[in-house]
């Protein structure tokens, strides 16, 4: 848990009332963040635009840790409104929030999505497990005799002689992506762990854990393709020999030129997301900035229409673009934060 800042009455006042005098300087929302939620995101802020009496929102793609870095970083109409981000805000970006007089934040999730393995359709379809992934791109590696050594693997079928033969090479986000920090987590750590002796040393150093599960090799096997994902996707069908990691929603719109590798046995599809079936998933989320409500216009609106059924319902727009629902109660519970501005972290 997080020590409570209290912003005093009149420290508040002051600060709405300097933000209140250059308010005018903008009458767009500005949202930044994760290139996973950006389209939903852009599809939200165009139908908005479309049916209110508001401007368009400009929305950046800038991943989620260089989104919460803008976000965090002030109050006032020169700092974002909203950021968006496909995975949950840290300790150290709500300190640097507080410290910077972001004191009210609403926390929003909107849905969930898958991280996919994937190649091109040209290619044959790969069957990969966490322990595939994790000896693949992993900087250190079990070298047999109950110690690591830096990655040796050169080839997939290095590794399994089930799997291509072919250069392991992946391209994947930067290390700002909240897509990135997902897949250490969920497809990496997942393997790593399968390793006793690795997963005893969590209980006596989590820091050395950590280091060993979520760090990726640097020698060339991982590119980092930076926070376009469309790019990959062009890449993949240009090398069909590559690798690719980005969000579901990505391999849904691209499905006639990318495919989805197995994980595990489990396909990236939306029921197999949505089930949890498919052990790489994660929530999606953006967080508002409650300071700049009332002051910047369409705020409110805007998180009326992304929150509705219509937008994010199980029937809602935001599906056919590949973004996973989430169940009723929990899709009521945010849309009731999102419509008062309700400060759900611990600042």
């Amino acid at each position: 848990m997080f020590s409570k800042t209290i912003m005093t009455c009149a420290s508040a006042a002051v600060m709405a009332m300097a933000f209140a005098g250059t308010a005018q300087a903008r009458d767009q929302i500005r949202i930044v963040g994760s290139s996973t939620v950006y389209p939903f995101a852009t599809v939200v802020a165009e139908q908005f635009g479309k049916t209110t009496k508001f401007k368009t929102p400009i929305i950046e793609s800038t991943g989620s840790g260089g989104g919460l870095k803008l976000f965090c970083a002030g109050v006032g109409t020169e700092h974002p409104d909203i950021t968006n981000a496909s995975r949950a805000i840290k300790k150290s970006e709500i300190k640097r929030c507080s410290k910077n007089g972001v004191t009210a934040i609403t926390e929003i999730k909107i849905g969930y999505d898958g991280i996919v393995i994937a190649n091109s359709k040209s290619a044959p379809l790969a069957k990969l497990s966490k322990k595939n992934i994790f000896l693949a791109l992993a900087k250190n590696v079990p070298d047999g005799k109950g110690g690591l050594k830096p990655n040796f693997y050169k080839k997939w079928n290095d590794i399994d002689a089930s799997l291509p033969n072919v250069k392991i090479e992946v391209l994947g986000p930067p290390p700002t992506s909240g897509t990135r920090d997902a897949f250490v987590e969920l497809a990496m750590e997942g393997g790593c762990k399968k390793f006793p002796f690795i997963k005893a040393i969590k209980k006596a150093d989590k820091k050395k854990y950590k280091s060993i599960c979520h760090s990726i090799r640097e020698d060339g096997a991982f590119i980092e393709a930076g926070e376009n994902d469309v790019l990959i996707v062009r890449k993949l069908e240009a090398n069909p020999k590559a690798f690719g990691i980005f969000g579901f929603s990505f391999l849904d719109q691209n499905a006639d030129k990318v495919q989805g590798s197995l994980v595990d046995g489990q396909a990236p599809t939306f029921d197999n997301i949505a089930s949890g079936t498919y052990g790489v998933s994660r929530p999606l989320f953006f967080y508002v900035k409650n300071a700049h409500v009332g002051s910047i216009p369409g705020i409110k609106e805007y998180l009326a229409e992304f929150t509705s059924e219509k937008s994010w319902g199980d029937e809602g727009y935001l599906s056919d673009k590949g973004l996973i629902p989430m169940p009723v109660a929990e899709r009521k519970k945010y849309h009731s934060d999102a419509l008062t501005l309700k400060t759900n972290l611990n600042m």
